[in-house]
């Protein structure tokens, strides 16, 4: 024996005292070991005494606040697109959170895990394919676990390039070895421009940024055998896929992988011998002096594509005690010839890649054993193996079902091909009706044959289709589902929430509730209630059948505790959680009750409107306002007022909120005795106007009507439209009309007056988001404008006939008279009146009416004109809704002439009337002196033939015109001026003295000739007219009035001051938004005989407005406005006002303002 080899015997053999030591060490390492066990069973004890402690205290806590674990914030699905992060979050009422995709998440380099307060949060940073499916956020309670889930979509990212395919995914690792491992991956859902013809498999060592293309052919199936890499390295590996295109976006890259013999621990033995020391020992060592290794044994076919076969054997033993490689050489099957398959490779793993061989033709494979001593013997050879046929894609599923789920997501099932072997899972694609614009639902295989789709639009119509997914790639396109509209499946509803008691007489008490946030896909039918007495554990049934909203129920003089039950068509939903304990006594307190019932509409980025219902107990006085307050966050206590005064409506509009973030508001009602309870928060609602909101808009239609019109984005059979004004007053249905087709809702005032003002809004019956919103969604809000209605008729052409010619007179040879008009062409419906002196006339033998239609001409021939003939004739025409009428006037040139007073053209203001002056003489036109104002006009008619027609001035006919009193002419000075209407023109003298008596001449030129016509103003005409001027001098007016607009600044006092003037003193009236203002508290009027103020103390925001003063007597009345702007601390005042920032006291020519 050698020294060497005595050495080594020595260095494992122990004798005598050594194996006593051996004994002691393990015993000492027992004791150690055990010491350790007690302590750790010891930690495990301590950790469940906490956890059981803080469970019993949070049950406490929960006892106590009548709230049991929940979600009162769940989980959201989300859609994000390939690479970005991932953040899902809940609010939770427990103490426990577990996150789960399948199997439990933990904390990660790329996954973030926090759960503080009552608040969980994962978030998963650069998210890839692989992260895609359920969440499931699970709590649990003292009754079980609760849970909530959410399906996260990940969207491919943008295309490497324009029409290449989707990046693969789910590349796994396996049967890693000293220069060998094997990859697997999943094909993508979409293939791009054109399908898919291979794969690239790509490697990365770590620590450098090079990425070494593994296959130089591209691999049709998603598996590929990688070698030639180095022992005992990190790599990582990614894929991409190859269209027609090019090569699309990478995979995700595998983690590290580190290459290594993975039978190494077989061979090796270690004995600890104490003291810290081991000894390793290995089989080569038990070799003995072999040198030259033995040959491989089992040699066979692991793995057999269509392009490659790769084989495997067993290590040699003995191995020759020293590093083994192998030679691996094929032969076909059948002969002798024996060639080397891996050439100059080093092939250092039992695993084996060939490539290159020949289709249909078997080959024999045999492996020798290399070390630095030699070369063994080969191998006896394998089975005789051939390249297999390529491999089929699998056939698509069947049977393709959706079925109803919620407003925004479907149910689908499909059935499994016959031939289900190798299919990974299924990919889904959805696409409106009859669009074939085909989307992918999920980029990661579903395993189950259903599958819930989300982010449907809710009321559209889809239809689906399915794909099986192989590693040989995908299949063909099921067939296409049916066509299903997306909307809720009847469910029970959700619990009833905020249990409150609106009223209680002694011997019955009113409840009201917060209606189930999910009403299931039908409306609630009704509510149940149970009532236990406080401390005790059995629930009574209250009402047998179902009641809506409140109920009235006898008690004696207890506490009691309620809870409610929703029903619908599809049953009874789960109980809400038990109210607070009610003392059944009679209310005697001076303040109101709570308001209840409210809801939020109009949502918009920085507004809404909430609404709510007057309470049922007003106090020992009536209710005269309302206080609200709001609060940010979904539970935040800390209440902030939004109105400082109080508001008389059961509807306001929050303003100056920030977008995107979460409010609670809370009403109260006020009386003389103070203020009252406030009402229960509303659900928490987010500020921010959703996608594809509309608005009502607002127009005159063909035929010269005012419309409100509203286009729903969503609607269904069931939808229908409903109008409001002023958020409670039911629209009239004798006064507007309503008509809807398709998704559209047009509301058409028909005869339109101040009983129509109001704020017009409209909502639909069946809202399909209540179900899944935390809030009412109103669909518009405009506010119909008094001056709109009064102003549309004049700024908007109306839908009337056009007047082609207006009436002209012939007279023929015989003394035949023929009156006659053309209009626009007119249909067969149209219709005409004739109107002579107020009376409807038709044809007679003496008097013919023509009227063709098709050309617009209508006629009227006398045989010859008689006494009876003159006056007026008004044809009045009608074509559907388009309309107008034109007036003629016959008079006789031989009638003497007259003067007289009368009333025409009468309306009246405030009472009163305007009278008009006419003064007829015979000549050849008819003169007309006309007194609406204390200044004196004097206006002359141009012919003897008047048209009335609106749309046919004749002025715009006439080049210039002047007058001339006593043939000098009349220049424009400021006691003159000269003006013109439709049907006349006319020169208006202020304050008309002596001098303006005379002969006045008025010349036109109409670009071919000058027409004159002359008026003589006598001493007695003038004296007449002086007279009605000075009786119309003594009428109220506004002397210094008002400026158009007004600013101030909200916080300051605001002080308007009128002179006025009339004999006798007139009665003044101070309006706003033109309602006389009765309030004193907070406007102060003060009324002198020429003069009156009004002051407004303390102005805010919702003072803006028109203010107006009118005065009147018996002689007539006037009537002055000014708009008030009131702006806040740091805005900029309007451009055109006023500004009261700037001084305390401004005084102008035309008014006195004042500000405090």
């Amino acid at each position: 024996m050698t020294a060497d080899e005595e050495h080594h015997r020595e260095s494992w053999t122990m004798f005598g005292n050594e194996v006593e030591k051996v004994e002691l060490d393990v015993i000492r390492n027992q004791q150690i070991l055990r010491t350790r066990v007690d302590k750790m069973d010891l930690r495990r004890q301590v950790r469940y005494l906490s956890y059981r402690i803080r469970f019993i205290s949070f049950s406490n806590e929960i006892i106590v606040s009548q709230r049991s674990p929940d979600f009162p914030v769940p989980l959201r699905g989300h859609t994000v697109w390939e690479g970005m992060t991932v953040k899902l979050s809940c609010t939770v009422q427990g103490w426990i959170l577990c996150i789960f995709p399948g199997v439990q998440l933990h904390q990660s380099s790329t996954t973030d895990i926090k759960t503080c307060d009552n608040k969980a949060t994962i978030t998963i940073k650069a998210a890839h394919k692989e992260h895609e499916g359920v969440y499931t956020a699970k709590l649990r309670t003292q009754d079980g676990v609760q849970e909530h889930k959410s399906f996260v979509y990940i969207e491919d990212a943008s295309a490497a390039a324009l029409g290449s395919p989707a990046s693969p995914l789910a590349v796994q690792v396996s049967d890693v070895n000293r220069d060998y491992v094997f990859l697997t991956w999943q094909p993508p859902s979409a293939d791009g421009a054109s399908p898919i013809q291979g794969y690239i498999v790509e490697r990365c060592e770590q620590g450098q940024d090079e990425w070494v293309r593994c296959n130089v052919h591209i691999q049709k199936t998603c598996h590929f055998p990688v070698f030639e890499m180095k022992e005992k390295t990190l790599y990582q590996f990614r894929v991409r896929a190859v269209n027609q295109a090019g090569a699309g976006r990478p995979s995700k890259a595998t983690e590290a992988v580190l290459t290594g013999d993975p039978l190494e621990h077989t061979r090796t033995t270690v004995v600890q011998v104490g003291r810290g020391k081991a000894i390793t020992i290995t089989k080569d060592e038990l070799e003995g002096q072999i040198r030259v290794p033995f040959p491989p044994t089992d040699v066979h076919a692991c793995e057999v594509s269509n392009s490659y076969v790769v084989l495997r054997w067993t290590e040699p033993e003995p191995r020759g005690r020293e590093p083994l490689t192998f030679y691996v050489e094929q032969s076909l099957a059948g002969q002798k010839s024996w060639g080397l398959a891996s050439l100059d490779m080093v092939v250092s793993s039992p695993r084996f890649p060939v490539f290159g061989l020949a289709k249909e033709k078997q080959y024999c494979f045999r492996v020798r054993s290399v070390n630095k001593y030699g070369v063994s013997d080969p191998s006896e050879p394998s089975a005789p193996v051939s390249l297999a046929k390529p491999q089929a894609v699998p056939a698509p599923p069947h049977s393709v079902i959706a079925i109803r789920d919620t407003d925004t997501s479907v149910l689908l099932q499909w059935e499994e091909p016959a031939d289900k072997d190798g299919i990974l899972g299924y990919y889904l694609y959805y696409s409106e009706t009859a669009k074939q614009d085909w989307k992918t639902v999920n980029n990661k295989p579903v395993v189950k044959t259903r599958f819930t789709v989300h982010g449907l639009k809710t009321r559209r119509e889809y239809v689906f289709r399915v794909k099986s997914v192989s590693r040989a790639g995908n299949s063909r396109y099921s067939d296409e589902s049916g066509p299903i509209v997306v909307k809720s499946a009847i469910n029970v509803p959700s619990a009833p929430s905020a249990i409150c008691l609106l009223l209680c007489t002694g011997s019955e008490m009113v409840l009201g509730w917060r209606a189930p946030s999910c009403k299931g896909g039908n409306p609630v039918q009704g509510y149940y209630l149970d009532q236990r007495e406080k401390g005790m554990e059995t629930w009574r049934e209250v009402n047998v059948k179902p009641k809506m909203k409140t109920f009235y129920t006898p008690f004696d003089r207890h506490f009691y505790q309620f809870r409610v039950f929703a029903a619908n068509l599809a049953g009874v939903g789960k109980p809400s959680d038990a109210s607070e304990a009610f003392l059944c006594e009679k209310w005697t307190m001076p303040q109101p009750g709570c308001p209840y019932d409210l809801e939020i509409r109009e949502v918009r980025n920085c507004s809404l409107v909430l609404l709510w219902a007057t309470p049922l107990y007003e106090g020992q006085a009536p209710v005269t306002g309302y206080l609200l307050e709001i609060s940010q966050g979904d539970q935040s206590e800390d209440w902030t007022s939004v109105n400082k005064k109080t508001i008389s409506d059961t509807h306001y509009k929050v303003a100056g909120l920030q977008a995107g973030e979460t409010y609670r508001l809370r009403v109260s009602a006020v009386n003389q005795c103070g203020v009252g309870r406030a009402s229960l928060p509303s659900e928490p609602v987010t500020v921010q106007t959703r996608p594809g909101t509309k608005d009502i808009e607002i127009g005159v239609d063909d035929d010269g009507f005012i419309f409100l019109g509203y286009e729903a984005s969503e609607i269904n059979s069931e939808s229908e439209f409903i109008w409001s004004r002023n958020y409670t007053d039911p629209t009239d249905a004798t006064r507007l009309k309503t008509e809807t087709k398709n998704n559209r809702s047009v509301l058409t005032f028909r005869d339109p007056s101040v009983e129509d003002l109001g704020l017009y809004t409209v909502e639909m019956s069946d809202n399909p988001h209540l179900s899944s919103r935390s809030h009412d969604h109103s669909l518009g809000n405009y506010a119909f404008l008094c001056t709109l209605i009064n102003l549309l008729f004049f700024l908007i052409p109306l839908a009337v006939i056009a007047l082609k010619s207006g009436w002209e007179v012939e007279v023929s040879e015989k003394g035949g008279v023929r009156l006659w008009l053309q209009t626009e062409s007119l249909s067969n419906a149209a219709e005409l009146r004739l109107i002579c002196n107020d009376h409807e006339i038709s044809g007679t033998p003496h008097r013919k009416i023509n009227f063709d239609k098709a050309k617009g001409l209508l006629e009227i021939l006398f045989d010859q004109l008689s006494q009876e003939d003159k006056g007026s004739y008004t044809a009045q025409l009608r074509d559907g809704r388009a309309k107008n009428q034109f007036t003629l006037l016959l008079v006789d040139q031989s009638e003497s002439y007259s003067c007289r007073l009368h009333y025409g053209s009468q309306f009246e203001q405030k009472g009163l009337q305007h009278p008009l002056v006419e003064l007829l003489r015979n000549h050849s036109k008819k003169n007309l002196l006309r007194q609406t104002h204390p200044n004196l006009s004097i206006l002359l008619d141009v012919f003897q033939k008047i048209c009335l027609n609106r749309t046919n001035m004749f002025l715009k006919k006439i080049s210039w015109l002047f007058f001339y009193l006593s043939e000098k002419k009349i220049d424009q000075e400021t006691r003159s001026k000269p003006g013109s209407s439709m049907k006349s023109v006319w020169i208006e003298i202020l304050n008309p003295t002596e001098k303006d008596k005379g002969k006045y001449t008025l010349e036109m030129f109409d670009g071919k000739e000058t027409h004159k016509r002359t008026l003589e103003l006598s001493e007695d005409a003038f004296a007449e007219l002086i007279c009605c001027f000075l009786v119309f001098s003594d009428r109220a007016k506004v002397t210094k009035g008002l400026p158009d607009v007004v600013a101030i600044m909200e916080g300051k006092s605001l002080c308007l001051t009128c002179f006025i003037d009339g004999e006798p003193a007139p009665e003044i009236f101070w309006l706003r938004n033109d309602r006389e203002i009765l309030d004193q508290t907070q406007f102060t009027i003060t009324k002198e005989p020429k003069r009156s103020s009004i002051t407004v103390n303390m102005v805010h925001m919702e003072d803006s407005g028109k203010y107006s003063i009118f005065v009147r007597n018996q002689y007539g009345s006037e009537t002055v406005d000014v708009t008030v702007s009131v702006y806040r601390h740091g805005d900029k005042p309007p451009a055109n006002a006023v500004e009261m920032a700037k001084s305390s006291l401004l005084q102008c020519s035309t008014c006195i303002l004042s500000l405090y």
